[in-house]
Formats: C-alpha cells, sequence, structure tokens
C-alpha cells in the first residue's frame, strides 16, 4: 500500500509559514535542496491545497529561468511530470499535470490506494496535512527543521488533542544547521 507522507521546512518553535505569511526564513542550501529533489523523486501523486498549488506553479515554466543549477531544472523536470491533485473552493481550473479533487481528501486517498501505482502520496500544506492527520491517514512526517523561531504563524502539526506515536527512521543534519527528522507513524 502506498505511504502517506507529510514533508516541509518548520522553524524550531513549529511553525511553516511565519505571522506575516512569509515563509523566506526557509530557503533551502544546496544540500538541503537536493534532500528535497530525492525526496520528490519518491513520489507517485502530491496533494495539495490552493496556497502550496500557486507557489508551486514556478516550478511548471522553471526551465526557463536563466539562473537555475542542475538540480533545480532535475526537480523542475520532475515536478513538472508528477500527478497533483489541488483541494480548493476558489479555483476553477488548474494547470500542468494538476487536476482539482472533487471529493473530499480521505477519499481521494483511499481512491489512490485502491489504484496500482509507485510512489508516496505526498500531502502539500498545513490545512490540508491537520485533515489528512485529523483522519489517521498519514503514515511518515518529515520535517526540515530550520534554526529560527518564529513566535506564531501556520503550524507544522496540527492542535488537534489526539496523541500520535511515532518511530524515529531517519535523521540528518545538514551545513546550515538546519536537522532532517523522518518519523514513521506507530501502527
Amino acid at each position: 500500500m502506498r505511504s502517506v507522507t507529510y514533508s516541509m521546512a518548520v522553524s524550531l518553535d513549529g511553525y511553516i509559514v511565519g505571522p506575516d505569511g512569509s515563509f523566506g526564513w526557509s530557503v533551502p542550501t544546496a544540500e538541503v535542496f537536493r534532500l528535497a529533489l530525492d525526496e520528490v523523486r519518491g513520489v507517485g501523486v502530491h496533494l495539495m491545497g490552493r496556497r502550496l498549488y500557486e507557489t508551486m506553479l514556478f516550478w511548471e515554466t522553471a526551465e526557463q529561468e536563466q539562473s537555475l543549477d542542475d538540480a533545480e531544472l532535475e526537480f523542475a523536470e520532475i515536478w513538472k511530470a508528477l500527478p497533483k491533485v489541488v483541494f480548493s473552493t476558489t479555483l476553477r481550473e488548474v494547470r500542468g499535470n494538476a487536476r482539482l479533487a472533487t471529493g473530499g481528501v480521505a477519499e481521494e486517498i483511499e481512491r489512490l490506494r485502491a489504484e496500482p501505482g509507485d510512489g508516496d502520496i505526498a500531502i502539500g500544506g498545513a490545512t490540508l496535512a491537520a485533515e489528512v492527520a485529523a483522519a489517521g491517514l498519514i503514515d511518515e512526517y518529515r520535517a526540515r527543521v530550520y534554526p529560527v523561531l518564529l513566535g506564531g504563524g501556520v503550524p507544522f502539526f496540527p492542535q488537534r488533542e489526539r496523541r500520535v506515536d511515532l518511530d524515529l527512521v531517519e535523521t540528518r543534519t545538514f551545513g546550515a544547521d538546519v536537522v532532517y527528522l523522518r518519523y514513521r507513524v506507530t501502527r
């Protein structure tokens, strides 16, 4: 069965976006970007909310950018081909290899798990991840923890007053003081 993964950059105090809506503090070094590239290679379909979809639209035409390095061009190529499902109540159409979801996220995950296919089902965006977590459908949490305290904003972990036990699968420290933590949900 395909795993459902949730992976984001997160501040040490647990936020993916600061109180002002910015995430410029999480610009990855080349080393951290390679980790993101490795992760996206293992994804079979990416489920995301509107805000993340709009942020990631850059990668749909990134090959036209003169300043990108080889890793960024490879990421753009993989991202562009990757099937994406966008959950939005305001968008009427999406571009690239994306489609708008027609049902709830739990039903979408059930359908994707039942279909033949390789690669993880990746969840992007805190609001969507909170809904998936509340349904008990996340199999792995992957956090790239940055050395910054934001003091508020959008939390990485949903506040659902529900205990979830985790097993540490992997940890790495990067030169920019970024720590990667990968946990599998204990079932």
